[in-house]
């Protein structure tokens, strides 16, 4: 590198390992010379330097970062870059950044690492200490190899030779994924807490009672991350000694073949591998390691947040090939054994719940309510972290309808829900899980007292569950027991939080004296779900629970985690071991009282003009799947936007293309369908296209598909559920790695509260092209500043009631023909799902393979007369939105193939017999 100071007429330059001046003055043969043209002539001996005088000034080391695992033989390594991390101060010359795919075709080196000091041994501190501070995950990397050679006698003493680095005694702080199971992740406790407004969920396990045993085991605090293992485990090298335990479901787990138990501290010592197989009870378990594992952080958490792509060792669950990194955190006390702290798991559930936030007689009816109490449901094969669904009765509901909010009876205006809320969506409840929504428009009856949510996550395809009701007073006094029992290791407590007193109601209070009413409602003992005015979809209400949200804000009340507003809504997540629910209630209801009346309120407001490719291919294409795989009777297929023109009684098609384009969608809330996505709705009524939305929900949507449901649109932020009606495809509205000239104010979310959405028409073609660059700022958009003014907006709407009364009429006419012709086809209630093929129990007398668990056969690997050895594929079973191999465990020829694909079967089912 050369430096040219015109101050003195002096060049500079930088060897590999000093730093040398090079004092000559420009002559007029110099001067004008290119630099490079100067080292070229300088290297040939044909440049004068005169007598020139060289000076050594200090030490300069070079560390080079390489995208490979020292651990096996400096394999190259490539993937996703998720975090990096580099030292204050030094200089780091580098092409990688968060977001930076790493090619199996490049060449790997991804850094040099470059400090100076006055004296050599300075400097091998300097880099030391650099080193120390460089992290990079998403891939592995020779960075901790780096660390040792920095710190190795050998390089202190200068005793280095061609065959030095051969003596270097380097133990890899990793382990190597030869198998991932079924789906392993990194989770931490409690997960990525403070972002419930903008839609990112906390993740962490999905049984935190047994995530924290384990790392109790091994004398972790409860936050350090542990691997959480679905169904069947992963097959781990560990490339240095370590100390290991395991909690929850028992999955058969061997250190180098031999068994190991549960709850109890396990030596490793380096290379040994740790397999674990199928769990026959329950569905999680938990590996954890003394001072952890190493996770991403993102958004003040390591959690695995799969569908976000964010969190863990990577982008997601483990693969094979995927080297994961133990962190050696401070631990917080030795390690010692637990066996009588195992939790007892089951096939047939019951799971506490309190009562709320949506009851009887507003919602649902009291016959609906005590059906749900008397009645044992079952566990869906679609489910997953985000929910599990279940089946069972189906609600008769105390409404027709959800009015604005959808043709359903489930649907209301969007608001925040609570982790372990009974959410119907549509007839079917789904238990929230820890990857769930933050937002939505469906009722919810219970949310899981805390106590029991560790079951949850044990929950698999084809158990039972009954619902209990639950004291809060009784939950609380129970979440404090099982908190001490986990420190403690001890035997987990008898629940005490079943009574036989008078149900608890869901509204807490009720205030009816002021400008509009005001209800707040129970959802589960740590949340309060505040609801103002009648449900219907109201600018004002929607400002006068922002008004709220800033109010509580600028209080900052005690032990609030989470404030998240829905349309009419304001929930406050707080913690409920800190803070008594009536205090709170207390608290919320003097400052309601204090706020400023809606009309006077002004709030900024953006309008953001956004690409909209219409009734694109991706969308098509997740109806398509819908229709295949969950409801083939849908009245909403084949085609969305033909379904939302016949619901609002418009002439064709091409009137929801023109309103769709025509319209100002007001954000009114955030993370409706994850990552920053936008529940909104048209500032002008005549623009409000209605629809009911899908029943039940779809399995997949594609990332940034743009749908319309109640009177809502929404753009998904990330693949995954859904059930907004379609009609086309934007740009991301989320961006994990990168600041641009959208994503800026330090974060990942595009949009905010009340922005106004403006699309315009882009073929297809023209969509993806700006998909691939609009991440990384090379593909701009059009935002423009501004003010809603709400006394303005309303004298607005006012001067257009007639014309809105009469839109309004029209569209509540179709509306209701539309339900009227669903009734008399028979399409109100979708049809029940397929009975699973045979019971678990099988009267054949042949040997079988069979079933792990209930699922849909995705595929067969076997035909008759197929000749199988232990470990060969028989089957791939579909379950908890994964796909699980069934693999033979005898030797044998295939005599029948007992099932079909698509096909649903039962744990235990048999999938083929043997010939003998």
């Amino acid at each position: 590198e050369f430096i040219f100071d015109p101050a003195t007429d002096t060049f500079s330059f930088l060897e590999v390992n000093t730093r040398l001046q090079v004092e000559h003055p420009v002559t007029e043969a110099v001067t004008g010379i290119d630099l490079v043209e100067w080292m070229i002539r300088e290297a040939c001996g044909t440049l004068d330097l005169g007598a020139a005088q060289f000076e050594g000034r200090g030490h300069a080391i070079e560390a080079r970062i390489y995208a490979e695992d020292p651990a096996n033989g400096f394999r190259p390594h490539s993937g996703r870059i998720t975090h990096v991390a580099w030292p204050q101060g030094e200089r780091v010359d580098t092409w990688v950044e968060p977001g930076t795919n790493v090619p199996p075709h490049y060449d790997p080196l991804l850094a040099k690492v470059i400090v100076h000091r006055s004296t050599r041994e300075e400097a091998l501190d300097a880099l030391s200490a650099a080193l120390a501070h460089t992290e990079i995950f998403g891939i592995a990397t020779n960075t901790a190899y780096l660390r040792d050679v920095a710190a190795a006698p050998f390089l202190r003493t200068g005793a280095v030779s061609t065959t030095a680095l051969a003596t270097l005694d380097h133990q890899a702080p990793t382990v190597d994924v030869l198998s991932p199971g079924t789906q392993s992740t990194l989770q931490d406790w409690p997960g990525r807490v403070g972002a419930w407004h903008v839609g990112v969920p906390p993740s962490g396990p999905m049984d935190a009672v047994s995530h924290r045993l384990a790392n109790a085991v091994v004398g972790n605090p409860d936050d350090a991350a542990a691997l959480e293992m679905t169904l069947s485990g992963p097959t781990l090298s560990f490339q240095s000694a370590a100390t290991i335990a395991i909690a929850g479901a028992d999955m058969g787990a061997t250190v180098d073949g031999e068994a190991v138990p549960p709850l109890t501290p396990i030596e490793l010592a380096a290379g040994a591998t740790v397999t674990f197989g199928i769990a026959a009870l329950g569905l999680r378990a938990y590996l954890a390691v003394r001072g952890g594992f190493a996770a991403a952080p993102f958004l003040g958490s390591g959690a695995t947040f799969t569908l976000g792509g964010f969190g863990g060792h990577g982008v997601g669950a483990l693969r094979a090939g995927d080297v994961l990194r133990l962190s050696n955190s401070p631990t917080v006390c030795p390690p010692r054994a637990a066996p009588e702290a195992a939790l007892q798991l089951t096939h047939t559930w019951t799971l506490g719940v309190l009562y709320g936030p949506h009851g009887a007689p507003d919602y649902f009816t009291e016959a609906d309510i005590e059906t749900l109490l008397c009645t044992p449901y079952r566990v869906g094969v679609n489910s997953a972290r985000t929910g599990v669904r279940l089946e069972g009765p189906k609600p008769s509901f105390a409404r027709p309808d959800g009015g604005e909010a959808g043709l359903h009876p489930s649907n209301i205006h969007d608001n925040a829900y609570a982790v372990g809320a009974v959410d119907f969506t549509g007839d079917m409840p789904i238990i929230l899980g820890p990857d769930g929504p933050s937002l939505g428009g469906f009722v919810c009856p219970f949310v899981v007292a805390l106590p029991d949510l560790w079951k949850v996550g044990q929950l698999r395809p084809g158990d039972t569950v009954r619902f209990v009701i639950a004291t809060r007073e009784g939950a609380v006094a129970d979440q404090r027991q099982e908190d001490k029992a986990v420190r403690a290791l001890s035997p987990p407590p008898v629940p005490t939080r079943f009574t036989d007193a008078p149900r608890e109601e869901a509204v807490r209070l009720r205030r009816d004296d002021g400008p509009v009413g005001v209800v707040y409602r129970r959802s589960g003992e740590d949340n309060i779900l505040v609801e103002f005015g009648d449900n219907v979809l109201d600018l004002s209400l929607r400002v006068r629970v922002h008004a709220l949200m800033e109010a509580v804000h600028a209080a900052a009340l005690p032990a609030v985690i989470d404030v998240t507003p829905g349309i009419r809504s304001l929930q406050i997540h707080y913690d409920s071991a800190a803070l008594t629910e009536a205090r709170l209630l207390d608290q919320l209801d003097g400052l309601e009282q204090d706020l400023p009346p809606s009309d006077a309120i002004r709030v900024p407001s953006r309008t953001v003009h956004l690409p909209l490719a219409f009734n694109d291919s991706q969308t098509r294409l997740a109806t398509e799947r819908y229709q295949a795989n969950v409801r083939p009777d849908a009245p909403w297929c084949p085609w969305n936007i033909e379904f939302i023109r016949r619901i609002n009684g418009l002439d064709d098609v091409e009137d929801v293309r023109r309103i769709v384009f025509g319209a100002d969608y007001l954000v009114y809330g955030l993370g409706d369908v994850y990552l920053g996505a936008p529940v909104a709705a048209p500032l002008d009524p005549r623009h409000r296209l209605v629809t009911t939305k899908y029943n039940p929900a779809r399995t997949w949507t594609p990332e940034n598909a743009v749908g319309i449901g109640g009177a809502y649109m929404c753009i998904y932020g990330m693949e995954g559920p859904g059930g907004y009606q379609f009609v086309g495809r934007t740009v991301q509205v989320w961006n994990t790695y990168r600041q641009t000239s959208a994503f800026r104010d330090g974060v990942p979310w595009l949009l905010r509260y009340f922005d106004r959405i403006r699309f315009y028409e882009v073929s297809e073609r023209e969509l993806l092209e700006m998909r691939e660059g609009f991440p990384y700022g090379a593909v701009g958009i059009s935002i423009d500043e501004g003010e809603l003014d709400i006394a303005s907006e309303e004298a607005r709407l006012a001067a257009a009631a007639g014309e809105i009364a009469a839109f309004t009429a029209r569209r509540q006419s179709a509306f209701e023909a539309e339900r009227l012709r669903w009734e008399e086809a028979g399409l109100m209630v979708p049809a029940d799902p397929p009975l699973a093929s045979g019971s678990g129990l099988s009267n054949d007398s042949r040997r079988t393979v069979d079933a792990p668990l209930s699922g849909v056969v995705w595929s067969l690997a076997v035909k008759p007369g197929d000749t199988l050895e232990p470990g060969d594929t028989v089957a791939i079973l579909e379950a908890m939105k994964m796909e699980v191999a069934v693999d033979a465990t005898t030797a044998g020829t295939v005599a029948d193939v007992l099932v079909g694909p698509r096909d649903l079967v039962d744990a235990g089912a048999p999938i083929i017999a043997f010939a003998d």
